[in-house]
């Protein structure tokens, strides 16, 4: 074959790209270090690879190096990148002009965006989602709520970056420009989020207790002050705490640990008072 001579057939079976798969998912967030992150890990899911379409040695170490830069995105979503990487150095392999930068480079440009996708979809709306659909079995005391979400968000999770990581593979280097302008993962971010305010208003109502305790001696009849709160909007108080913590995080930005020390705080002395 000459060296402009491109050879059409696959190198690679279903089976090294399933494999590949899993050993990513398997280490992803396992060799993580200052200086490379997950290089390691991408290097060693895509090692049984690389020495499948790569005989000569001196062309495996270089292949070998290329991916032992700076490497760091989300694990499900990023897993898009790698399936790409892998359909670029199957084309290199059989004679494609695909130069050490080109990989590089789209592997640096694209793990920042996925790894922002990722982190919105994966642990920002489908685990808390997950989650508070358990919550019910936990209040009644299951051990199923405990292993449950892990197994839900684990099914989840995998079966998205086994499809990226496929769609990655078949559609080639232009994929992530593809799926990125045609507005899909936009309205899946959307419909989620959509979703987790649902979701979000539905458990703030069931689990967010808020009773005023003092009462009024009135005709006679003792009378609870949550009584007539309720009269002019029942759960006002819930609703109202929501709403406020809401305006502390997403306004005033203030810390997770601050707001629940502050709860925590708030709840004793009003227990204490006799508030609550």
């Amino acid at each position: 074959m000459s060296e402009h001579q491109v050879n059409t057939d696959k190198l690679l079976t279903k089976k090294d790209i399933r494999r590949s798969w899993m050993m990513w998912l398997g280490t992803c967030e396992l060799s993580n270090s200052f200086e490379r992150l997950q290089s390691l890990s991408f290097v060693g899911c895509l090692a049984p690879i690389l020495k499948k379409l790569y005989k000569d040695d001196e062309q495996l170490s270089l292949a070998l190096k290329r991916h032992l830069t700076f490497f760091n995105t989300e694990g499900i979503w990023g897993s898009l990148i790698h399936g790409i990487v892998i359909a670029m150095e199957e084309e290199r392999a059989k004679g494609e002009d695909i130069s050490d930068d080109m990989i590089t480079g789209l592997k640096t440009g694209f793990m920042g965006p996925l790894a922002g996708i990722g982190d919105t979809v994966d642990w920002g709306t489908i685990r808390p989602i997950v989650i508070g659909l358990f919550l019910p079995l936990a209040s009644a005391g299951s051990w199923i709520a405990g292993l449950g979400p892990f197994v839900v968000v684990s099914l989840i999770t995998s079966s998205i970056s086994y499809y990226l990581w496929h769609l990655g593979y078949k559609v080639g280097r232009k994929s992530i420009l593809q799926v990125l302008k045609d507005g899909r993962i936009n309205q899946f971010i959307m419909a989620s989020s959509i979703l987790g305010m649902f979701m979000m208003g539905i458990l703030s109502s069931q689990y967010v207790k808020m009773e005023l305790t003092p009462f009024l001696i009135v005709n006679g009849e003792k009378t609870t002050v949550q009584s007539y709160v309720d009269q002019i909007l029942p759960g006002l108080l819930p609703i109202a705490a929501v709403f406020i913590l809401y305006y502390l995080i997403k306004k005033k930005n203030v810390k997770y640990t601050t707001i629940l020390l502050g709860v925590l705080v708030f709840s004793l002395l009003g227990a204490l008072v006799g508030l609550f």
